[in-house]
């Protein structure tokens, strides 16, 4: 489908050409620091679609997750091609903002994480605040990043042995969960608010303030069936919460509080700038996450591209071994999926647009 990129620079030009024809308001957030893995230019690029004015803001970000981002990017591109969708916005009390590629330096690079090793969507923390102790990855720690990679059947064999004894559940959330002392370790939430963190409360301050209810579709990729979007509660641990979220996209949302869904339970989630920064919105919102491999197959992805930032002198095989599995953990790169990502995701919105 041609909504889609191979890469960022095409992405993101994409993306500003699609904002372009359909006549929306753009804003442009250039990084400050770093350039794109072919030198290009990274920033966060805000498209505003329908009345300025509107009372309600439908936003939908892509690439929070770095790597993932050429899904919810695809998506975005195909939603700005959608005549019938912005006529709905422009007539609606709802106005459309897309927020592309939260995390440009990790979506250039390939990488889940940004340019200081940090899992934005853990990095909504008050750091003034002591930060919680993931006992679980230090225990497993040990076994994740063997001396050379890919590891030794033996090495594996190690990780797998202790898999085995505690879950395949237990794992997941001791490695994703998200840890605050190791800033070099897997899954840091990091130790103060990141650069994109700081931005995406400046891009809810502009476009949000004054309205009367703020939704939020976040487009991730890696967890779940191959090509299904589980639509993820993402808000607040309360009934009420929940509640509204599936008053809006359905029963179908589940819950990373109550075991329902196929993420662990997280530490520092992007939604917490909403309630810090809009107070008095009315909101509710999604992580829209579309399946790709199996999550053991995912998890090693990340071990390897992990593994590979921590040896910068790793030769050109071993680095296209580790982008080859980083793309297949994060991408459907075949039509069906793609499709699945557009329609679903467009559904959502429609979804939302219609509970206004």
């Amino acid at each position: 489908m041609s909504h889609f990129s191979r890469s960022y620079a095409e992405a993101r030009q994409k993306f500003l050409d699609a904002a372009r024809t359909a006549g929306a308001g753009l804003a442009q957030f250039p990084h400050p620091t770093r350039r794109g893995s072919a030198g290009e230019d990274l920033a966060i690029d805000v498209a505003l679609a329908g009345s300025p004015e509107a009372p309600n803001c439908l936003m939908v970000t892509s690439g929070i997750h770095g790597a993932e981002g050429f899904a919810g990017s695809g998506a975005q591109v195909a939603m700005l091609h959608d005549t019938d969708l912005l006529a709905a916005c422009a007539t609606g009390g709802t106005c459309l903002l897309l927020v592309h590629a939260v995390n440009p330096y990790g979506f250039s690079y390939l990488r889940r994480v940004n340019e200081d090793n940090v899992d934005l969507n853990r990095n909504f923390m008050d750091f003034t605040q002591p930060l919680p102790h993931n006992a679980p990855y230090a225990e497993i720690a040990p076994l994740l990043l063997p001396p050379q990679w890919p590891p030794s059947d033996a090495e594996q064999a190690q990780l797998m042995k202790a898999v085995a004894e505690r879950g395949m559940a237990w794992y997941q959330a001791a490695l994703s969960g998200g840890q605050y002392q190791d800033p070099e370790g897997m899954f840091f939430g990091g130790t103060k608010a990141t650069w994109s963190n700081y931005t995406l409360c400046r891009i809810l301050a502009r476009f949000g303030a004054g309205r009367q209810a703020l939704r939020w579709i976040d487009v991730h990729t890696g967890l779940g069936p191959r090509g299904y979007g589980e639509p993820i509660q993402m808000g607040p641990d309360t009934p009420e919460s929940i509640a509204h979220t599936r008053a809006i996209w359905g029963e179908r949302v589940t819950s990373v509080y109550d075991g329902s869904s196929t993420s662990a339970a997280l530490t520092g989630l992007a939604w917490q700038a909403v309630p810090q920064t809009l107070p008095a919105v009315d909101y509710a919102g999604i992580a829209l996450e579309f399946g790709t491999l199996p999550v053991g197959e995912v998890l090693d992805a990340l071990r390897g591209d992990h593994w590979l930032y921590r040896h910068p002198e790793a030769d050109e095989n071993q680095r296209a071994l580790v982008r080859q599995a980083m793309w297949q953990a994060f991408y459907g790169d075949a039509d069906d999926w793609r499709e699945g990502v557009v329609v679903q995701t467009t559904d959502a919105v429609r979804s939302a647009l219609a509970a206004a």
